[in-house]
């Protein structure tokens, strides 16, 4: 009985009438209603698509379509009109984004650094434009990030600049380019005096050194070593000179933090006391703009500690 039941209930399976060997039947499955409508719906796109864009090619021609015409302007500054394409359109929009650039640069060239700072729109237009002016032309010394390369070049991330480091000066620097040069003083000092002179030098950024021998260096470095010529009575440098600041904890020349013992710190410190340091930096006056040049300047003092 519960046999009889199951066939019962067992569901009808529809199929097309058609069989082979007696009882080889094919189902009716018809597709589903949302697949038939999808399937319309692209062909009446396709249609659509052929009426208003460019499609056939027709002999050595092809068929323009209905949209509207595209206006714009070629390098040599010509208007040129036609049917919309995708080589017209990219030509178009890349004239929009030189025109708006364009507008952008005047408004940022009219403007003072405060009022570029204190904009965000001029802002943000003057640090993606001068990030990449960076990457072109002042990564390759220092560094991407601007963090630079102890010994070599200054890192622009801190706050110490050797040629001071307010909007004007940066773009003095940017402009003129700078020499800095310190003698070496292998031929004027003992390597006694230049080991005192060293500690003295590591004393004012907190170091531990023998207080002693430091006293004897401070000795020389305001007196027979001549020190305070170019590093001052504080040895906090001048800016007008380009001379670091011996009493803060930054060093662009002698990898004092990189130093991992005393000794070592006090052999690097030497190292640059007797043979001198000569650094340039180019002059860009004459390869970058003046509107460049003023982002730039902008973009480098964002870096920096004192925004």
């Amino acid at each position: 009985m519960s046999t009889e039941k199951n066939k019962a209930r067992k569901p009808t399976v529809q199929t097309t009438g058609h069989a082979w060997d007696g009882d080889i039947q094919e189902f009716n499955n018809p597709l589903p209603m949302w697949w038939l409508w999808t399937f319309y719906a692209t062909a009446v796109f396709t249609l659509a698509y052929w009426v208003l864009y460019p499609a056939w090619p027709i002999g050595g021609d092809y068929t323009k379509g209905v949209m509207n015409e595209i206006t714009y302007k070629t390098s040599d500054g010509k208007e040129t009109t036609t049917h919309w394409n995708t080589r017209a359109l990219f030509l178009k929009e890349m004239q929009d984004a030189r025109e708006q650039q364009a507008e952008y640069l005047k408004n940022v060239n009219a403007s003072t650094f405060e009022q570029i700072a204190s904009d965000a729109e001029k802002s943000a237009f003057a640090n993606s434009t001068a990030k990449v002016l960076f990457a072109d032309n002042c990564a390759a010394c220092h560094q991407t990030g601007g963090n630079g390369v102890v010994g070599y070049y200054p890192n622009l991330l801190d706050d110490a600049w050797l040629w001071g480091g307010s909007y004007n000066k940066i773009q003095e620097t940017i402009i003129k380019g700078r020499n800095g040069s310190m003698p070496g003083f292998k031929t004027r000092l003992t390597e006694k005096q230049t080991s005192d002179v060293a500690d003295y030098v590591l004393s004012l950024s907190g170091n531990d050194v023998d207080k002693a021998a430091a006293q004897r260096g401070k000795s020389v470095f305001t007196t027979t070593g001549g020190c305070v010529a170019c590093h001052g009575n504080d040895a906090k440098g001048q800016s007008s000179m380009g001379s670091a600041n011996l009493a803060d904890k930054i060093w662009t020349i002698a990898d004092v933090n990189g130093a991992d013992s005393i000794d070592a710190k006090r052999t690097a410190v030497m190292n640059v006391v007797k043979n001198g340091k000569t650094r340039e930096m180019p002059a860009w006056k004459d390869r970058l703009s003046a509107t460049e040049i003023k982002m730039l300047t902008f973009y480098v003092k964002q870096l920096s500690a004192s925004k």
